[in-house]
């Protein structure tokens, strides 16, 4: 076996002694920094894995007379990745193992995370949904008392901007709405008459697309139209109008955005999506027409003059009732989101974003709501 020596040498070495009780000891000396391992690396190591066969055997490392991280390293390896029951170290080189317990020690927090990241997310995103559900709802209380405010003084009342919401809101979205109520009047009765003929009751190819048509797809399929196109640009504009300033400077001079900016655009949506949804449940119910002319031999005269009887009056209403709905959740989104941009491009296309996002997510979630709430009503 061999013996320690007598005087500190300059290269990593290691060596294995006998102690008065038998046990064994293994010393390690000389330099153990990167430049004095480099060559010596792969023998060093082969070494110490053969020192540390025997789990009594004790370590000192008092010998060495120049440490860092990778000799450190070197030996943390040979160990195991755990510190032996004896052993004698400096008080200076105590530092480069305490960081190799920390890095063994690191992978097991994330595991801790990641056990509860689920309720952590869960929190996060119902208080995030929370506070987007109590600024909207103070957006609307203030446009309450603006619009009673303008109700007392006519001469308040933003004529123009109404008038341009209701041009850039409804007319202009016209043919858009026209042909997209068209192919889907197309679509769902061309489906509707292939299993209709089955069965032989072509005829109530009228009641299908009268009910679906008027009472759901019309809403909603201008709805997301509308958020899409008009709602995004509300956001837009008013997330620029923040990165331009204008926001601010409406603030200086006293004027109240709510009022020149917010009431009449809700305004006009609450009247421009009603009359559309009136545009494109009909243009839905002539494309409809026409794929059962073409699949059932149905005539135009025969289908409309069967559409009153198929259809009640008030599901009309309740279509009519739904895109003003729709056009008050629409416009309270897009000007929340509008006004909660900061002044940066990026800020601008995440909140367009959001904001159209959820505005097609509410006008779902209100269908779904109303459809249960007047799931008894417009039966014949």
């Amino acid at each position: 076996m061999q013996q320690a020596a007598s005087k500190p040498v300059r290269d990593p070495d290691v060596q294995v002694t006998a102690a008065g009780d038998g046990a064994r000891v293994i010393h390690l000396s000389g330099e153990w920094d990167i430049r004095a391992l480099e060559s010596r690396a792969r023998e060093l190591q082969s070494a110490l894995q053969d020192a540390a066969r025997s789990d009594a055997a004790s370590w000192d490392l008092s010998r060495i007379e120049r440490f860092d991280h990778i000799g450190a390293m070197l030996v943390w390896r040979a160990w195991g990745r755990c510190r032996p029951g004896k052993l004698q170290l400096r008080r200076e080189h105590e530092m480069f193992f305490g960081a190799c317990e920390s890095a063994a020690a690191a992978p097991s927090s994330p595991t801790q995370v990641d056990r509860f990241s689920f309720l952590v997310d869960l929190g996060q995103g119902v208080l995030a949904v929370t506070r987007h559900a109590l600024d909207m709802l103070e957006l609307f209380g203030q446009l309450l008392i603006d619009a009673v405010a303008v109700a007392r003084q006519p001469l308040l009342r933003p004529w123009r901007e109404f008038y341009a919401g209701i041009y850039s809101i409804g007319a202009q979205a016209l043919g858009i709405t026209a042909l997209v109520g068209f192919l889907i009047g197309v679509v769902l009765s061309y489906l509707s008459a292939e299993q209709l003929r089955l069965v032989g009751a072509g005829v109530f190819i009228v009641d299908i697309l009268g009910i679906g048509i008027i009472r759901e797809l019309g809403p909603v399929i201008c709805s997301v139209l509308v958020a899409g196109r008009s709602g995004s640009a509300i956001t837009a504009q008013l997330g620029v109008m923040r990165v331009t300033e204008e926001l601010d400077a409406l603030s200086v001079m006293g004027i109240s955005k709510t009022l020149r900016l917010i009431l009449p655009k809700m305004a006009a949506i609450a009247v421009a999506l009603p009359l559309l949804v009136v545009w494109t449940s009909g243009v839905a119910l002539v494309g409809g027409a026409v794929a059962a002319k073409i699949e059932l031999g149905m005539s135009f005269g025969q289908f409309f003059s069967a559409l009153p009887a198929a259809v009640p009056d008030v599901n009309l209403w309740l279509g009519v009732g739904k895109g003003v709905l729709f056009g008050l959740l629409i416009a309270l989104i897009a000007c929340h989101f509008g006004l909660r941009i900061q002044p940066n491009t990026q800020s601008l296309a995440a909140g367009t974003t959001r904001s159209v996002v959820t505005s097609i997510t509410a006008v779902i979630v209100a269908d779904a709501i109303l459809a249960v709430i007047f799931s008894d009503v417009g039966w014949s």
